[in-house]
């Protein structure tokens, strides 16, 4: 809450209906006006101390596709002009390389780790738990009108259908306007299928078997060459029947139970209608924005862009140097112009704290045929799903809040994603939870420029539940070393990414695990293209033994919990099922006439 001192005044005394300012004395009547005068006063200013908070989140955008972190083909004016009128990052960091995890980590400020990596369905029981906290709650607390328009892709439901445990609603925004899954290549007709896709296919050949050899038992039956009863073939068949249903049920259906889009409670398309997603999730911040102007609120921009499929208006088609994913980034930098326009028509650009970045680094494998469909991570090695390598978790990180921020600053300082929630935790005068550790760190005095280096000593690095890598950013020295423990391998050898895989393994025969962990000084080598050694580094095993140290202090802060991603958690559940309409006839399109109202 904001602070409202009354200057001026000394301690108050009554004495004979008056009261005493400064010295001199003041008629009641007098006083309860200019008390009165003072408290609204106070209560403007304790509004006005309290920012507007922008969040805009991209999805799978590479660091190398904006043109203020290097990119000189790409067309990115809008975030380029953020940058250039707030502040840039340049060592800014994801929790995890995946989606789930790290946003999870974006939302409550703490480290998420796990078996599974990811979500794999609307329907399953996993998801953010309701004990948690986010800064979005502790806003909402504060008098925030809290907003989240876009990808959330942290559960849904617990128990039953409408219980909505995992909810946005349930985790403190006011408003929900969005996908509760995220884009999958399942969602677009004629695309090749994505979630568990190499499951499927074996599926696909085991039914295919079963069939053939009920199709050689029935034609042998009838044909005289087997003896087996038509009671024994019934049953078979039955069999046979039950296992091809009790798949293709979940499956078959993945665009009616995954490509979903929610207002609030409600679903408002089942399936989702992809051509004109972004326009709705455009028009539904631009009306936040308009209908909380008045007061302070917290809007969470959790766009869809860049992620496969890449779905594109016709505005944007072929307008890039850079085939379909080009016109992805060149649209999604306009949809973010939008939102910075109506801030600004709004009257609210020195009132509102502005952030955007990625949720991790760009996905390197994603491809149809020759065409690449993924981003570009820059110098750095790796990508989407690699635990350890700069590519897969080094993201952009621009902030801007004019009179507040200074403009054109860049900090070269190890920062996180999760530090966001502490920072807007503090702008909002809430107070972080203490009964738990809380990974982030609140960024003002570093982005005010009062103090020289981020708290960020340690850095872990996780691949699932997997520790891929530690960073120890030494003050004293301005190094950052980097230490891996374990690496994916690459597939073709050398090629920088798993091609043929869709995202490289965190564990098993398709990771290397160092013995004499990797080494690298990122101060000098960013790209993580010259590991050393004993023999090239005096200081490598103080290193090694700095971190090993930091490791085992870090995993000791661990405690049991609930695990989201168990296998019970993570499969299709049909009672969990979001539907509009008659379950499994799920199927309704509420957004017809919304669709087609020009911006």
């Amino acid at each position: 809450m904001g602070v409202v001192r009354f200057w001026g005044w000394s301690p108050i005394t009554e004495r004979q209906g008056k009261y005493r300012l400064n010295g001199s004395t003041v008629p009641c009547r007098a006083y309860s006006i200019l008390l009165v005068t003072y408290v609204l006063l106070g209560i403007c200013v304790a509004n006005d101390s309290k920012p507007n908070i922008l969040l805009i989140m991209a999805d799978d955008l590479g660091i190398g596709d904006l043109g203020c972190y290097g990119n000189n083909t790409l067309r990115t004016p809008n975030i380029d002009r953020l940058a250039k009128e707030g502040i840039k990052l340049l060592q800014h960091l994801a929790a995890a390389p995946l989606c789930t995890p790290s946003r999870a980590a974006f939302l409550t400020g703490m480290d998420a780790t796990n078996g599974y990596r990811a979500l794999q369905w609307n329907g399953g029981s996993g998801g953010l738990p309701t004990n948690e906290t986010t800064f979005a709650k502790i806003l909402q607390k504060q008098g925030y009108a809290t907003g989240l328009i876009g990808k959330w892709h942290q559960g849904v439901n617990c128990e039953f259908r409408t219980d909505h445990c995992h909810h946005p609603l349930r985790h403190g925004f006011d408003y929900f306007y969005g996908m509760p899954f995220t884009l999958i290549n399942d969602c677009q007709i004629n695309k090749p299928p994505e979630v568990d896709a190499a499951f499927r296919a074996k599926l696909w050949v085991y039914t295919q078997v079963i069939v053939l050899g009920m199709l050689t038992l029935i034609t042998g039956k009838l044909a005289g060459l087997i003896s087996v009863s038509w009671k024994i073939l019934m049953y078979l068949i039955t069999l046979s029947f039950l296992f091809f249903i009790s798949w293709y049920s979940s499956f078959g259906f993945v665009q009616y139970w995954n490509c979903i889009m929610m207002r609030n409670y409600e679903i408002t398309e089942q399936p989702m209608v992809l051509e004109r997603t972004a326009t709705l999730m455009l028009k539904e911040a631009i009306s936040f924005i308009a209908r909380n102007k008045h007061k302070p609120f917290l809007l969470f921009v959790s766009l869809l862009h860049v992620h496969i499929p890449l779905v594109t208006t016709k505005q944007f088609l072929g307008k890039s140097r850079h085939g379909l994913y080009g016109d992805n980034v060149e649209e999604m930098d306009w949809m973010v112009g939008k939102i910075l326009d109506a801030i600004e028509q709004e009257g609210l650009k020195n009132t509102t704290f502005i952030y955007f970045t990625s949720d991790h680094g760009g996905h390197l494998e994603a491809r149809e045929g020759h065409v690449q469909l993924g981003g570009s991570n820059g110098i750095y090695k790796g990508g989407k799903g690699m635990g350890g390598w700069e590519g897969g978790i080094r993201v952009p990180g621009i902030f801007r809040w004019p009179g507040m921020l200074p403009a054109g600053q860049v900090i070269d300082e190890p920062t996180s994603l999760m530090d966001v929630y502490p920072t807007v935790v503090h702008l909002g005068g809430g107070k972080i939870p203490q009964d738990r550790v809380i990974d982030g760190h609140n960024l003002m005095p570093l982005l005010q420029g009062t103090v020289e280096h981020s708290k960020h000593h340690f850095l872990f690095h996780y691949c699932g539940i997997h520790l891929h890598a530690a960073r120890w950013h030494q003050k004293d020295s301005n190094k950052i070393w980097k230490v891996h423990y374990i690496t994916p391998n690459f597939h073709p050898e050398g090629s920088g990414a798993c091609y043929g895989r869709g995202v490289c393994p965190c564990s098993g025969e398709h990771v290397t695990y160092h013995d004499q962990p990797l080494l690298f000084d990122l101060s000098r080598d960013p790209s993580e293209t010259n590991p050393l050694s004993p023999d090239t580094e005096p200081f490598y095993h103080t290193v090694i033994e700095r971190l090993r140290e930091a490791i085992m202090e870090h995993q000791n802060t661990f405690h049991p919990i609930s695990q989201q991603f168990s296998m019970n958690n993570i499969m299709w559940k049909p009672w969990l099922q979001p539907c509009c309409g008659t379950f499994p006839f799920c199927s309704c399109d509420k957004e017809s006439d919304n669709a087609h109202t020009a911006l």
